[in-house]
This record gives structure tokens, C-alpha cells and sequence, in this order.
């Protein structure tokens, strides 16, 4: 059991307690890359169902809405959680889905673990795209890692990825706060980053309050709204620089665990756009 401050990330949040399931999650195995192939035989998603021969049309009465781990485990109680679902049987799932489940079943077994908002290397050649993780405690000298649970057998093959989803290299995942960085250095062009054509210093402001929201375990928030941010929001002028730099300072102190979010820079993280 992870001792200190990191107590609190081993506790649930609102969106990762299982109960009333608590009970499916007694016959999980232990180890992170055990608990990754579980979730990848529960969850499908929704950019990869051709991946499967599966079409939209497949799931044509499924959200993309992220919902509380326990309204999963209500969807998935016929069966023990490690028999594998047919893909065609799986729950239509984001990448944000993929970090809850795990981060949820991580901290069953006592691990701290933590849902994070940044960026990908491996999904799109030449680009960092938006996308969601699980970061979780080694006990091997307290190092914090990334796992990638929606990285399967078949998702491997198709963007010719190599290393396993239970421990991303250095470098391939970027929380927001860290490319917010390397884009404030010079070092990275910021319309490397972001969701398809929408990209930029304001797309890295959106996944730099997911991300620290996220560390004080609010996965959800009016921030996934940003597809209704105009033309005159998607420009950053030096106060919002200077906002995002100390939100990016702060959850690079996220191991603090609880109060994570200042509180004269949560009355900051309303979104921009109306």
C-alpha cells in the first residue's frame, strides 16, 4: 500500500467507485499488465471499430459520454470482468474510458493511480494527439507510470507500436502540462498538439485544465465542451499564458495529492467560451 500523501490516489473518486460491483473486482489479477488486457477485452473504441470490422452502425445506440466506472460494471455484470467480450459484445468507449476502468481497478488493488490529460506521439505520425491515460505507482522506489490500456493486440499492429501499453518509453505520452512547456521553451510547435484539425496554445489551455481537474479527480468537466469554443476563443493572449503556467506548475506538484487545485486558480478554470 502506497503510504504519504499518495493515500489519496489509491482512494476512489466519484467516477472510479465501483460499488455497488465492488465485488467484481475481487477476481482481477494483480498486475498492471493483467489488468490492462481485462480492460481491453471489456471496452471498444469508437475511433477504432474498423479495427474489428465493426462500423458505427455497430453501436449505433451508444454515447461517447465518459459515465461512472459503477454504471459500467452494471453493463458488464453477466460475466466476470476477465472473460474477454467478442469485440461486437464490448461497451463503445474513449480513451478517457479506458484510464477510468483501469484507474479504477488499480486502486481496488490498493495501487495510486490517477486518470491524466496530455498528448500521444504514437497515434498520428508527425502530431501529439489529445488523448487520456492512466498513471499509476510503481512500487519499485515510489516512480510514477503511464499505461495505455486502449492500446490492444489490434490497435498495436495498426500503428506498428512496439512497446507495452502497461509501461509507455519516456517521452511517448506527454501530460498537457509538459507540452505546455516544451511549446512555452520554443522547443515544440503548439499546432503539434491537439484534437485533429483543432490544435494550438489554445487547445494545450483546454488540455491543461482537463489534466489538473482531472488530478483532483474530476475526469469530467465544462471543458470537454470545447468544440463550442468560437474563432475569437481560440486565441491565447499573455494572461492566458501566464494562466496557463501556473496551472501547469501545479499539477506538476499533483503529488501532493489532495487540494491540488489552488484556490485562487480554481475560480480561473471556468472555460472561455460561454
Amino acid at each position: 500500500m502506497t503510504a504519504g500523501p499518495q493515500d489519496w490516489y489509491v482512494r476512489h473518486g466519484p467516477l472510479t467507485d465501483p460499488e455497488p460491483f465492488g465485488a467484481m473486482l475481487d477476481s482481477l489479477p494483480n498486475g498492471v499488465g493483467g489488468l490492462v488486457e481485462v480492460v481491453q477485452g471489456l471496452l471498444i473504441h469508437d475511433a477504432g471499430l474498423h479495427l474489428y470490422d465493426l462500423t458505427a452502425a455497430d453501436f449505433a445506440a451508444a454515447s461517447r459520454e465518459t459515465r461512472p466506472v459503477s454504471e459500467r460494471l452494471s453493463a458488464l455484470a453477466a460475466a466476470p470482468l476477465t472473460t474477454a467480450r467478442a469485440p461486437a459484445g464490448r461497451i463503445f468507449a474513449t480513451c478517457r474510458d479506458y484510464a477510468l476502468l483501469l484507474t479504477a481497478f488499480l486502486r481496488h488493488k490498493g495501487v495510486a493511480a490517477r486518470v491524466r490529460c496530455g498528448f500521444a506521439d504514437y497515434l498520428r505520425p508527425g502530431f501529439h494527439a489529445d488523448h487520456w491515460v492512466c498513471e499509476y505507482r510503481h512500487d519499485d522506489g515510489g516512480r510514477w507510470a503511464f499505461a495505455d490500456a486502449q492500446m490492444d493486440a489490434a490497435h498495436r499492429r495498426h500503428l506498428g507500436i512496439a512497446f507495452d501499453p502497461a509501461g509507455l518509453p519516456a517521452g511517448r505520452f506527454l501530460t498537457a502540462g509538459e507540452a505546455w512547456r516544451l511549446v512555452r521553451s520554443g522547443a515544440a510547435d503548439p499546432a503539434a498538439f491537439g484534437h485533429g484539425t483543432a490544435c494550438g496554445e489554445w487547445f494545450l489551455w483546454v488540455n491543461l485544465a482537463r489534466d489538473l481537474l482531472a488530478l483532483g479527480k474530476r475526469e469530467v468537466s465544462d471543458w470537454d465542451g470545447w468544440r463550442d469554443a468560437g474563432p475569437a476563443h481560440r486565441r491565447l493572449d499573455d494572461e492566458a499564458r501566464r494562466r496557463c503556467d501556473a496551472i501547469a506548475a501545479t499539477a506538476a506538484g499533483a503529488d501532493r495529492g489532495p487540494g491540488v487545485i489552488p484556490a485562487d486558480l480554481a475560480g480561473r478554470l471556468d472555460p472561455f467560451w460561454p
